[in-house]
């Protein structure tokens, strides 16, 4: 099983060559160093295997790099996970990550790199360690605003006893919302707040900014009676002000894992959930969303 997210980054060519290895460096040696591609961070299978990266010219057709290896072996939190590994590059030219450390864990994992390769010590960051009721902290994002020269790391949580109206037994009664945390040296982070709230269980959120507006994908995990698709909202600032979401901008299957690249329009890929084999992943699906599309 093979579950991407496509980092919101475009990379120098010679940076994925020098990750990728000697045979595909022969192949494109024609290409100019200021040649500049897609990437994605995805896992596979349970996240054991930790990092793996792939890139695009177009964003539609992947290649993985070296063969598939890891990149980095998972080590931060008890269970040792790495999934949903989100990079983005800092205002200090490095790439930063963060990932899902377990199912049940209430933080995440956070580690840098200069060049994808070389990575430093693995931290876990408490994020909910003080929130009793919280039982995960799933497929955090990181998003660094320039203005406020600040990063903000944004994820889903279940707190037990909140939000009642849209509790389910199903899928073992998770109730998810987006929190948040910002940054200046992911050495000292702020409070843990409350990021959105639309009344519905909601996981797998992503931001683009789009000249002074903020659009944040999620994705509606409501299961009674099911929705499992993805929306948008917008806002004029980054960490609030959100409207209620939009109609699904998915059609008529499970949804997850928007991933979001800006190639003309704006790009989302997910991944295709079938209803019937207990939530398994099925195939990617990439649709074309026009940054004019409304909220509800």
């Amino acid at each position: 099983m093979i579950n991407k997210r496509m980092c919101p980054v475009l990379l120098g060519f010679s940076l994925l060559l020098a990750s990728s290895g000697c045979e595909t460096a022969s192949r494109d040696t024609s290409r100019h160093l200021e040649d500049e591609v897609f990437m994605f961070s995805y896992f596979m299978g349970n996240g054991e295997s930790g990092l793996h990266l792939a890139w695009s010219e177009d964003g539609y057709e992947w290649q993985a790099i070296g063969n598939g290896t890891s990149f980095l072996t998972p080590g931060a939190g008890e269970d040792r996970l790495m999934r949903d590994p989100c990079i983005i590059r800092g205002r200090d030219g490095n790439f930063h990550m963060v990932w899902t450390v377990s199912w049940n864990e209430r933080g995440i994992g956070y580690a840098t790199s200069p060049d994808l390769i070389n990575w430093s010590e693995q931290q876990y960051i408490p994020v909910m360690e003080h929130e009793p009721d919280a039982r995960n902290t799933w497929a955090p994002e990181l998003y660094y605003d320039e203005d406020e020269d600040i990063y903000m790391i944004y994820w889903s949580t279940t707190i037990e006893g909140l939000y009642p109206e849209t509790q389910a037994e199903e899928e073992s009664g998770y109730n998810h919302r987006k929190y948040y945390v910002t940054t200046r040296d992911f050495e000292e982070f702020s409070q843990t707040r409350l990021f959105y709230e639309p009344g519905f269980n909601v996981i797998d959120g992503t931001i683009q900014k789009k000249d002074d507006e903020y659009i944040l994908f999620i994705k509606d995990e409501t299961i009674d009676p099911p929705e499992k698709n993805i929306r948008i909202t917008r806002s004029d600032r980054l960490t609030g002000g959100y409207g209620p979401a939009s109609e699904p901008i998915t059609g008529d299957y499970w949804a997850e894992g928007p991933t979001v690249a800006r190639h003309g329009m704006l790009h989302v890929q997910h991944t295709i959930e079938h209803p019937f084999l207990k939530r398994q992943k099925a195939v990617d699906y990439i649709t074309s969303v026009s940054p004019g599309t409304g909220t509800g």
